[in-house]
């Protein structure tokens, strides 16, 4: 397994598996298997409604808390809460959170972020994020607060390389943490020609290299999945190194290509919608 150092000297495993979309059953399962294997990066939201599912694989996987890292996010609705991260913390059933993200940019996300600073010097948390925080988002955080965020999740993969937003995150050394890693399952890249060439020559699949292509970048990525084989597959990825041609070759499919972009509007009603939380 391999690692990032963040910003603040925090160093993160650069594979985990995320758990957006799935029920609190196969987030439970999907998270013990994954640490048995030798994941160490579990990623969780509040609107994902799986969080209590997550603490449970943690538990359950007999692996120790000091070597697991754990990133979840805070919803829009509970930026001016403030016992939201307490509240996260009892349902992880954690006493830290090793990275805690603000998840949308909607509602009072200065409030959020005041919060997270807050939670950080307390040592509640060890690394704070932003998810989708782009153009004057993150330049409104980076101008605004004592402490610079150390991971921006946003969507990234190789149609859309975030070119724009990282002429702003590496200059701070703020990492880039991936979601839709694999074009959210684009069957047009997983066939690339390029894509196909490299996995038959690693004996490799699509899914793999493109995968092996965000580490090398210097991105983390949190591929998600309630299939066994899937997760084994995804953390599968240590063996083999791509060169800096077939690097450059990869880099060239960029089209700034998003599959996911929210409109204003639609962050007014992330600032409204409410996570019904797991009760046990």
């Amino acid at each position: 397994m391999d690692y990032v150092e963040l910003n603040n000297g925090v160093k993160m495993p650069n594979v985990g598996i995320g758990t957006f979309m799935l029920q609190p059953d196969d987030a439970e399962n999907s998270v013990r298997e994954a640490l048995k294997m030798g994941y160490r990066l579990i990623d969780t939201a509040n609107a994902y409604v799986n969080e209590r599912a997550v603490g449970r694989g943690i538990k359950s996987s007999g692996v120790a808390r000091e070597e697991i890292f754990v990133s979840t996010k805070l919803w829009p609705t509970e930026y001016e809460n403030p016992n939201a991260i307490d509240e996260t913390l009892e349902r992880l059933g954690l006493d830290y959170i090793d990275l805690l993200f603000l998840h949308q940019p909607g509602g009072n996300y200065k409030a959020g972020y005041e919060q997270l600073e807050k939670a950080y010097k307390e040592g509640k948390i060890k690394a704070i994020g932003v998810s989708n925080f782009e153009d004057e988002f993150i330049e409104d955080i980076l101008n605004n607060f004592e402490v610079t965020p150390q991971v921006e999740q946003v969507e990234c993969h190789p149609y859309f390389e975030q070119e724009k937003l990282r002429k702003i995150t590496e200059p701070k050394n703020i990492k880039i943490m991936c979601w839709y890693p694999l074009g959210h399952g684009d069957k047009s890249l997983m066939e690339e020609s390029i894509i196909t060439e490299l996995a038959s020559k690693y004996n490799k699949s699509s899914a793999q290299v493109i995968l092996k292509w965000h580490t090398q970048m210097g991105f983390i990525v949190i591929p998600g999945s309630k299939n066994v084989d899937h997760i084994k597959d995804n953390f599968d990825l240590f063996d083999f190194e791509l060169t800096e041609e077939e690097m450059n070759k990869i880099c060239s499919l960029n089209k700034n290509h998003r599959y996911y972009y929210p409109s204003m509007e639609q962050l007014k009603e992330f600032a409204k919608f409410q996570p019904e939380y797991e009760t046990k």
